[in-house]
């Protein structure tokens, strides 16, 4: 009797106690599979140190609150997710950890997805010091998504993203309407986001525009954003009832956008410009939206890029396009050392409505320079303004605080601004802390290589590291094939005695390549330099003292899906060249697509080219911020006579300034897109017509200024 009872009571117990939960580590992707179809509340599935090639990860489960079920790293930052693999979330309470997603891109349109399918979303699940490091497909034009938040309550915190070169949003909350989502993005580092060059360079979107009507609720909260400049949208809110708090916005072209949704809150943020160009803050659209308590500094954005812009609407507008400000409370924020603050952006023929119902009011505003940066291009008698303090208009005096912030001496003025107890999120609070990426090397940062004269420079390229220079000596080097460049490599010669003779193309410029060539020459020839299409980072090119003559082409032939981040060409002589100089006129794409987003030209000399730059940016989308272009102290002879010696088309910044022109083409400028800058000034042409600008589609006040030019026997 006693035997049977016992018996019994271990065969209830057995029944009675739930299993203990397993910690499994596995080696292959056919043991993952496996320990993935048995997984229980508080199970963890371990991935061994190592590369896990053409991984695609499915991890799905029904974890508990108190159990959740985990897939980690043997130890993090040792697990790397390479090649054509991607992870795909389903189910609750599920925890993923530790990895790193480098080397490779994504097979469909997420890396990391919360959801398994359409039917199978993953909630109350959580992504923690996970990494994803320039994780893009082969082509820029590509579009995809890091990270794309389904189902609700889910968290994404302490993890690395960085690099993103191709199309798509970084982090997108794909809507659960008509239910709030309810997710938590915190803790985050966003790193560097190169210019796109087209719209779709979103680093966060909360939401699209056809949902926008209804509220997502989701959270985004001490994350760091740093250079993340691949459109003027760096988080994109396109829903409501959001929080936008406490992050820092670090050195980043772009601006915190209310696109679309309303309710919204942003509040004791803080943006540092670093006196970066195209740096803004905070665009207001939409009802109801509360901005309070932030800080502005260093900002050099206009226009759409505002350290605030309070924009005009669109009269019944579409759900896409621009609802009219109302009931909008703009309160208690610090601007200082600002380029700009405007009331009514975007006011034109089809942005009639201003604002109405709305507050501004205790804000501190400094210019940049000490100049008024306020500008009211609506009606304002919508809004009502009181106890705003501007700088232009009464002395203010500022002094850092223990945060590192600047705020007003005047005991009066403590009230206006900022809040004092704002707490600057620091470096090491984001992301995972055990990750650092190497950062890209600089040029002439590495080891000089002389390469005697004949020489093969291609072999020298091929063992060159990223930051190295090849010195050239004196003598004439023959190139059979172009020297493909697949690094930040820099040549040097001994001036015009360090001759390259190229029988096609000199240089191509493939994935990861940059150029700097100084002191030397080359004479003959297609392009001097080509950039291929597999160039999907973005690039720079460097010419100092250099001499290029007798090409049949273009001295650099940009090509349509790459992006030069910098042309910069300085104390050069350019002479016999069939193409243009600058060939960034590659694109076809209508969505404001370009292919060269800063180019300057600085002291240097040009006879009987086709053109010294021809730079087009497409469409007339206004997402992106480029092209920028410079020219200074420069002689331009017999040149462009097919049209025009300078045409840019679209371009948003352009400088001429003090260069010559002698029987040569005119500049041609079309304003095509954006707000344009164009300043045309201190030039003299001879024999040369005068400059001319087109409006075509053009939104906003003119901005051309063709001033102090010397006209001498112009045609």
């Amino acid at each position: 009797m006693r035997r049977s009872h016992l018996i019994a009571g271990i065969m209830l117990a057995s029944v009675a106690m739930p299993a203990a939960a397993e910690t499994t580590v596995v080696r292959t992707q056919a043991e993952y599979a496996n320990a993935a179809k048995r997984l229980r509340p508080g199970d963890t599935i371990v991935l061994a140190n190592g590369e896990w090639r053409d991984f695609q990860i499915v991890f799905t489960g029904q974890g508990a609150a108190d159990k959740p079920i985990t897939l980690t790293a043997e130890t993090k930052g040792k697990v790397f997710i390479t090649g054509q693999s991607n992870l795909r979330l389903g189910g609750r309470h599920l925890v993923v950890s530790g990895l790193v997603f480098r080397e490779g891109h994504s097979p469909t349109e997420e890396v990391i997805a919360f959801r398994r399918d359409s039917k199978t979303p993953a909630s109350d699940s959580r992504l923690t010091e996970v990494v994803i490091d320039g994780f893009n497909p082969p082509s820029r034009t590509k579009e995809d998504r890091w990270v794309s938040l389904y189902g609700e309550r889910n968290r994404i915190d302490h993890s690395h993203f960085e690099g993103k070169a191709n199309a798509g949003v970084t982090l997108a909350v794909i809507r659960n309407e008509p239910r709030a989502d309810n997710h938590r993005i915190d803790h985050n580092y966003f790193g560097p986001r190169p210019v796109l060059g087209s719209n779709g360079g979103e680093t966060i979107r909360i939401g699209t525009s056809d949902e926008s009507l209804s509220d997502s609720s989701t959270i985004v909260e001490r994350n760091i954003f740093e250079g993340c400049d691949g459109e003027v949208e760096i988080v994109s809110v396109k829903s409501g009832g959001n929080i936008v708090r406490g992050n820092l916005f670090l050195a980043s072209q772009g601006a915190l956008v209310l696109r679309h949704g309303n309710g919204n809150l942003v509040e004791r943020n803080v943006f540092l410009g670093k006196g970066k160009a195209n740096t803004g803050g905070i665009r207001v659209i939409n009802r109801d939206q509360i901005v309070r308590g932030n800080y502005i500094e260093g900002t050099r954005g206009v226009s759409f890029l505002s350290a605030v812009a309070l924009m005009n609407g669109v009269p019944n507008s579409k759900i896409n396009r621009y609802h009219q400000v109302a009931d909008a409370v703009i309160a208690n924020n610090s601007l200082i050392d600002v380029a700009r603050v405007t009331w009514g952006a975007g006011a034109d023929a089809e942005r009639s409505a201003p604002p109405i119902d709305t507050r501004i009011a205790d804000n501190l505003i400094v210019g940049a320079d000490g100049k008024d940066p306020v500008r009211v291009e609506t009606d304002l008698s919508g809004v009502t303004f009181a106890g705003n303090v501007n700088a232009a208009e009464r002395s203010v005096k500022l002094e850092r605080g223990a945060n590192g912030l600047l705020y007003p001496t005047d005991p009066a003025l403590a009230g206006i601004g900022a809040p004092h107890d704002l707490v600057v999120v620091k470096r090491a609070e984001v992301g995972a802390a055990w990750y650092g990426p190497a950062p890209e090397a600089a040029f002439g940062s590495g080891r000089t290589i002389a390469v005697p004269a004949g020489g093969s420079i291609a072999k020298a390229a091929a063992k060159a590291e990223s930051g190295d220079t090849l010195a050239l000596a004196k003598g004439d080097f023959r190139l059979a094939a172009p020297v493909a460049v697949a690094d930040q490599l820099t040549i040097t010669g001994a001036g015009a005695a360090t001759r390259l003779l190229p029988a096609g193309d000199a240089f191509s410029i493939t994935g990861g390549g940059g150029l700097r060539l100084a002191n030397l020459s080359i004479a003959g020839g297609a392009n001097a330099i080509a950039v291929e299409p597999s160039a999907t980072a973005n690039y720079a090119v460097e010419l100092a003292d250099v001499q290029v003559s007798g090409l049949s082409g273009d001295v650099l032939k940009t090509a349509a899906g790459t992006m030069a981040r910098r042309v910069a060409i300085g104390d050069s002589r350019f002479a016999g060249i069939a193409g243009a100089v600058v060939a960034g006129a590659a694109e076809t794409g209508g969505k404001g697509t370009y292919s060269a987003d800063r180019v300057t030209i600085a002291d240097s000399r040009f006879e009987n080219v086709g053109m010294v730059a021809d730079l087009l940016r497409k469409g007339t989308d206004e997402s992106t911020t480029g092209p920028t272009f410079a020219m200074t102290g420069s002689t331009v002879t017999a040149s462009g006579k097919g049209g025009a010696s300078v045409r840019l088309s679209g371009v948003q910044t352009t400088s001429i300034t003090g260069n010559r022109f002698v029987r040569s083409g005119p500049i041609a400028v079309t304003h095509s897109v954006g707000t344009p800058s164009t300043a045309i000034t201190g030039n003299r042409f001879a024999a040369t017509p005068a400059p001319r600008i087109e409006e075509l589609h053009y939104r906003g006040p003119d901005r051309a200024r063709i001033t102090n030019n010397i006209m001498e026997n112009a045609q």
